[in-house]
Formats: structure tokens, C-alpha cells, sequence
């Protein structure tokens, strides 16, 4: 057989077979005085192979090892591997169309949020004309990105539902022209931290959130004031995650 023949047969193009060649996965065949490759059904039992090991998803190195005579991985564990791999993929798509079953189940639009949990928890979130509450709003869809998880958000819930909270943005909304060393910043300070459930503490993964310059873009956002407030609560956060950790 010629390259166009044994590449019809086994269902690849001449150029996908020139390629295994190229790289050695299939070996060069003979070669009449011509120059044209001959094959044998050999060759098209072996090719035939690598196009059913790439058809279950393993690459060319793995497809490589299947086929090595020495020291290469018995088929059984790629195959396994490539079953993990799978299912881990199968778990993600079921992720996503959570995802897209609870935006389509909500009103459309550009800035709302994507995690199901967090639309749950600005569903239960009282209506206030607050600007800083609204800003704590944003800042938990930047953060959709970065703590890794929905456990955050479920754990946010009571502390979301807590009339008590809602007092405590209207105070801090009240700094926004005062001076970086008000007396009121402490205080302030205090309550929220202490507002802030050990539950939503605990839900939050080692290291996160973490990004370069989020500390500092998140306070510049606020005024002076503001700022002081929220910079003692975030320490005093991270204050308490780190008595947990210990």
C-alpha cells in the first residue's frame, strides 16, 4: 500500500501519517526504487492504534508509551489516568451548567455576579442606599474570582441577613470627609471585625485572598478615613485566621 491507501484505509490523512513519521511514533516502511513508501498491513494494524488511542484522548508522548516495547506504561494505568482526568473534567462541565442554570434562572445582566452562591447571598442582603455597602457589594464580586470557592459566600449569609450591619455602613459612611486619625475610626473598626462570623473565617482557603496590589487598590477606593477603618478590620481578620491556623 501506498500512503494514500493505508491512510484512507485506517481513516487518518497522508499528512497526519507523514507526521507520525516525523516524530517516530510510526516507524518508516520500506521504500521501492522509486522513493514511494510501501506498507504492509502491519503497519496499518499499527496505525490503526495510534488513531484509537489519540480518539480516547491520550497524546502522542502517552500514545508513545502504550506502544514502546521496553519500559513503557502498561495501557491499563494511562487509561486510568486518562479516566481520572475524565471525570475531573465531567465534575466541571456539571459546575458550569450550575452556573449557567442559575444566571438564566435570574435577570440577565452584564455586571451581575456568576457564582450561584454569591447571587443567593445579594438576593438575602437588605436594600439600602448605602455607598459604602454598595461598594462592599462590588468588592465580593472581585473576590468571586480570587477565594476559590463558594463556601465564603454561604458562610456570609447570616452576617448578609443581620439588620445590625446595616447601622455600621451608615457610620462608616459618615467618615467619608473626616480625617485619617477620627476618633470614630477605632470603634468602628471593632464592631465590623467583630460582626465578621468565625464561620466566614474558617471558609476561607490558606493564603487567599491573596493578588498583587488588592490590598492596596481595595483602600484606595475609600477615603481616608474609610480607609483607616477598613485596613484595621482587614488586620484584625487577619489577626484571627492567624490564632485559628496556630
Amino acid at each position: 500500500m501506498r500512503i494514500g491507501e493505508i491512510a484512507a484505509l485506517v481513516g487518518v490523512t497522508s499528512r497526519t501519517v507523514r507526521h507520525y513519521h516525523h516524530i517516530g511514533l510510526l516507524p518508516e516502511p520500506r521504500r521501492r526504487a522509486n522513493g514511494y513508501r510501501v506498507y504492509t498491513l502491519r503497519d496499518a494494524v499499527l496505525l490503526a492504534r495510534i488513531r484509537r488511542l489519540t480518539e480516547l484522548g491520550l497524546s502522542l508522548d502517552e500514545v508513545r508509551d502504550v506502544l514502546a516495547d521496553d519500559a513503557g506504561r502498561e495501557l491499563a494505568e494511562v487509561l486510568g489516568e486518562l479516566d481520572t482526568d475524565l471525570a475531573r473534567q465531567e465534575h466541571e462541565i456539571q459546575q458550569r451548567r450550575k452556573v449557567l442554570a442559575a444566571l438564566l434562572d435570574g435577570p440577565l445582566t452584564p455586571d451581575a455576579p456568576l457564582s450561584p452562591a454569591l447571587i443567593e447571598l445579594l438576593k438575602v442582603a437588605p436594600a439600602t442606599s448605602s455607598p459604602t455597602a454598595a461598594k462592599d457589594r462590588e468588592h465580593l464580586m472581585l473576590l468571586e474570582g480570587m477565594i476559590g470557592g463558594d463556601a465564603v459566600y454561604t458562610a456570609l449569609r447570616p452576617l448578609a441577613e443581620d439588620p445590625a450591619v446595616l447601622p455600621l455602613y451608615e457610620r462608616l459612611d459618615e467618615l467619608e470627609g473626616a480625617a485619617a486619625d477620627d476618633p470614630r475610626i477605632a470603634p468602628l473598626a471593632e464592631e465590623l471585625s467583630a460582626a465578621v462570623p468565625d464561620e466566614v473565617l474558617a471558609a476561607i482557603p490558606d493564603g487567599g485572598p491573596t493578588a498583587t496590589g488588592f490590598e492596596q487598590a481595595l483602600l484606595d477606593d475609600y477615603s481616608p478615613a474609610q480607609a483607616a477603618v477598613v485596613r484595621r478590620v482587614m488586620e484584625q481578620l487577619t489577626g484571627r485566621l492567624g490564632r485559628r491556623a496556630s
